[in-house]
């Protein structure tokens, strides 16, 4: 099951939010009241546990995968940007307040990015993140830019949570809130950002819940094991603040791998597929109902699969909205 639910309550938090947000042609400055060099900056904030400073109002950012995008647009940020690198399988972006701003910026490649890409974009700032973007492995990383007098930003959710490569280091929702605070201040936007953090706080107070909790599986990908959200990545707050419960909410990392047997022995009652590239939701749908370990499993006997696009369960602003289209499910579940 899809459901519009999810890009009709992002329209409807943001309504006000995004029509109130002026978007200036490139190499304007009504981001924020304050110019670049203005008596705001150098500013620093706290990003994943260290104090990181910024001169200068960001004038030419550039972002790395549809949620981190997302962050930027939706505080009014295309002025302040040089484009954005994501594929073009997470998740529509013609029904979000903020689609207007995907035009108004450049889409700089659909492949991975690079250093190549920021450097051609002119980049002044890098909003990526670990697994989002930032790798050792491709010396893809916030040291290696900070080397081409280029400024970064990791994306919250993906903080490393010490010395190995298990990530989080807070609650799901309170990572999509600080990294709107900090944002407002790198960018000198900190009464939109405010805004928005309120709007949000309250679309998810506002969500009814259901009369108990069932059990939840996110279900990202995988065969021989499933590739799944832990207690760290969104989708444990999403379930959470919907009614349920994650079943896998006792792993102590965010997007990870685990096993079947877990899965079985935990026995969901709701499985969330998170749909995006290839193998689509409906492929991942016949795979969860044909798969022998999972046939006595639920959800499965049950047919309770619910689906949610990739932008829906990371960190982005869509998070709230993806909530309530869940809860409504989970009502479902529990009193049908």
């Amino acid at each position: 099951m899809r459901t519009k639910a999810v890009a009709a309550a992002t329209l409807l938090a943001l309504a006000l939010t995004a029509c109130g947000a002026e978007i200036a042609p490139a190499g304007g400055d009504t981001a924020g009241g304050d110019t670049a060099g203005s008596a705001h900056y150098p500013v620093t904030v706290e990003n994943c546990g260290t104090k990181v400073t910024y001169p200068r109002k960001p004038a030419r950012a550039v972002s790395n995968d549809v949620g981190i995008t997302e962050l930027l647009l939706a505080l009014g940020l295309t002025d302040r940007m040089a484009g954005y690198v994501m594929p073009d399988d997470k998740g529509r972006v013609d029904e979000v307040a903020w689609k207007d701003g995907y035009q108004r910026t450049r889409w700089l490649s659909k492949r991975q990015i690079t250093k190549e890409i920021v450097l051609e974009a002119g980049a002044d700032l890098v909003f990526a993140g670990w697994h989002y973007g930032f790798s050792e492995a491709d010396g893809f990383t916030p040291q290696a830019l900070a080397g081409l007098g280029i400024d970064s930003y990791v994306l919250t959710e993906s903080c490393r949570s010490g010395s190995g490569p298990e990530r989080g280091v807070m609650s799901p929702l309170d990572a999509l809130y600080t990294d709107l605070a900090n944002l407002g201040e790198i960018f000198d936007v900190r009464d939109r950002a405010d805004r928005l953090i309120a709007e949000f706080r309250a679309q998810v107070a506002a969500v009814p819940r259901p009369e108990r909790r069932p059990r939840v599986f996110l279900y990202d990908s995988g065969e021989d094991k499933p590739y799944t959200a832990g207690r760290f990545a969104a989708p444990e707050e999403i379930i959470a603040r919907a009614g349920g419960r994650n079943v896998m909410g006792d792993v102590a990392d965010s997007w990870t791998t685990v096993g079947w047997e877990g899965v079985v022995q935990r026995d969901p009652e709701v499985i969330v597929i998170n749909d995006y590239g290839t193998p689509d939701a409906e492929a991942k749908r016949r795979f969860l109902k044909s798969f022998p370990p999972l046939a006595g499993v639920s959800a499965v006997r049950n047919d309770r699969i619910f689906v949610l696009d990739y932008v829906d369960l990371v960190e982005s602003p869509r998070n709230p909205a993806a909530i309530t289209a869940l809860a409504a499910y989970l009502r479902g579940v529990t009193t049908g």
